[in-house]
C-alpha cells in the first residue's frame, strides 16, 4: 500500500517531489509506525463493516480499526465480535484490503475468538489494538498475541492504549510508566507503537473538553502525555513511535474563541473560502493540534471521522525545507558539527539535530517529499477535494 496513491497520477506528480513508499506489513516495524497517518476508528456494530472499511481505504486511509471497545454497547459485543469476523473473512475475499487493519478488543477471550474464528480472514488482520493497557495485566495480553502470532504463521501487531487511572493519577504515573518501559521492551518485535487514550484521560477528572482547546490546554492530561513520551517516546533506541490522541469534534455550532488557522496562506493560494470551510468543521482546532502533536513527540493520530483524515496526512507531508535539512545532516561526514541550513534560516547541528533527521527521513519514505513550492494548503486542498 501507499500514502497518497488514490489520487490521480498528474497530481500526485505535482505536490510531490520524492514519492511516498510502498509498505505493508512485510516492511520495517518502524517504517509501519511512522506510515500509521490517522488512524480511523469504525464501531463493530457499523452496517455493511467491510464495504465501509474497503471504501474508506480506497479514499486513503491506510490505518483502520474494528471497534469492539468504546464504541460498542456491552449488550451488543458480542454481535460486533461476530462482525468483525465476518468483516475480515469479505475482506479478505477482495484481496489486498489498501489498509492495515486492526481490531480493539475488549478481552483475552475476544482476540482468541477472532483468530480462532477468522480463517482466511487472519490474512488480512494486521494486530490488534489493546485499550485500557496497564503493566499489571498487559503481559498476558501480550503473550496471547504471540502465541496466536506463532499458531498463525505470522507476527500480529499490537498497539496498546494508555488511559488507565494508573497513568492519570500523578502519584502512580512514573512508576506504572516504568513499568511498562520495561514489560513493553521485552515485546518489542511485535510492539507497532503505543496509543494515548486522551478520552478516557480526560474522563477520570471529569472533563470533556471543548473544540476550542488543543488537548495540552487540559493541562491533568498535558502533564500525562509529557511524561508518557519521556518514558517511552525516547530516541535513544528504547523508545516507540507514540500516537497523537483522538481528536472528538466533527460538527460546527457556535464558537467562543477565534478561529486557530491562520487566513494569510489560504490567500495566498486564493482558497479562503476553503479555509472558511475548514473552521466551520472544526478542523482548524484539528491542524493546531496535530502540530502540536508533532512539537511534543508524537506521530500520527487516532481519528473517528474520515474528514479529519486528510488534515492529519497533509501535516505528515515532509516539507522541501524539512527534507534538505535531514537529508545534510544524516549525510554529514562527520558524527559533529554545525552548518548554516541551505535556506539560511537556521542552523543544523549533527548531534543534537540527528534523531529529528532520522525520524524526517522516515517520515519522508512513509509520507513522500512535497515539491519545493508547494504549501500545506495545496497539500489538503488536493486531498480534500478527492
Amino acid at each position: 500500500m501507499q500514502h497518497f496513491s488514490h489520487l490521480d497520477a498528474d497530481v500526485r506528480t505535482r505536490l510531490f517531489d520524492v514519492p511516498p513508499h510502498v509498505f505493508g506489513l512485510d516492511s520495517e516495524i518502524c517504517l509501519i509506525a511512522t506510515a500509521l497517518g490517522a488512524t480511523l476508528y469504525v464501531p463493530g456494530t457499523r452496517e455493511d463493516l467491510a464495504a465501509v472499511i474497503l471504501k474508506r481505504a480506497s479514499e486513503g486511509v491506510r490505518s483502520i480499526v474494528i471497534d469492539l471497545e468504546d464504541a460498542v454497547a456491552d449488550e451488543s459485543v458480542d454481535d460486533a465480535v461476530r462482525a468483525a469476523i465476518a468483516a475480515l473473512d469479505q475482506i479478505a475475499g477482495r484481496g489486498d484490503p489498501g489498509c492495515l487493519l486492526f481490531v480493539r478488543v475488549r478481552t483475552i477471550d475476544h482476540l482468541r475468538a477472532v483468530c480462532a474464528d477468522a480463517g482466511d480472514g487472519l490474512a488480512v488482520l494486521a494486530g490488534f489494538v489493546l485499550p485500557k493497557f496497564e503493566s499489571r495485566s498487559g503481559r498476558e495480553l501480550l503473550d496471547a498475541v504471540r502465541e496466536e502470532s506463532l499458531r498463525a504463521g505470522r507476527r500480529f501487531l499490537v498497539m496498546p492504549v494508555l488511559e488507565s487511572r494508573l497513568i492519570a493519577h500523578r502519584e502512580t504515573r512514573e512508576a506504572e510508566l516504568s513499568a511498562l518501559r520495561e514489560l513493553l521492551g521485552q515485546y518489542r518485535d511485535f510492539v507497532l507503537a503505543v496509543r494515548i487514550g486522551a478520552t478516557d484521560l480526560c474522563g477520570t477528572f471529569g472533563i470533556r473538553r471543548d473544540r476550542d482547546l488543543t488537548i495540552y490546554e487540559v493541562r491533568v492530561v498535558g502533564d500525562a502525555i509529557a511524561s508518557i513520551v519521556n518514558h517511552l517516546g525516547r530516541s535513544d533506541g528504547s523508545g516507540f513511535v507514540v500516537s497523537g490522541p483522538v481528536w472528538e469534534y466533527f460538527a460546527d455550532h457556535e464558537r467562543m474563541f477565534r478561529p486557530m488557522l491562520r487566513a494569510s496562506p489560504f490567500a495566498e493560494q486564493n482558497e479562503v473560502r476553503f479555509r472558511n470551510h475548514l473552521v466551520s468543521r472544526d478542523l482548524d482546532g484539528l491542524l493546531r493540534e496535530v502540530a502540536l502533536d508533532r512539537a511534543n513527540g508524537l506521530l500520527g493520530k487516532t481519528v473517528i471521522h474520515p474528514s479529519h483524515v486528510p488534515a492529519v496526512h497533509a501535516l505528515a507531508v515532509v516539507t522541501a525545507e524539512e527534507y534538505h535539512d535531514a537529508s545534510d545532516i544524516v549525510g554529514h561526514d562527520s558524527r559533529s558539527g554545525v552548518r548554516a541550513s541551505e535556506y539560511r534560516n537556521k542552523m543544523n547541528e549533527v548531534k543534537p539535530h540527528m534523531a529529528w533527521a532520522q525520524a524526517t527521513m522516515r517520515r519522508a519514505a512513509a509520507f513522500g517529499v512535497a515539491a519545493e513550492g508547494v504549501s500545506f494548503v495545496d497539500l489538503i486542498t488536493a486531498l480534500a477535494q478527492r
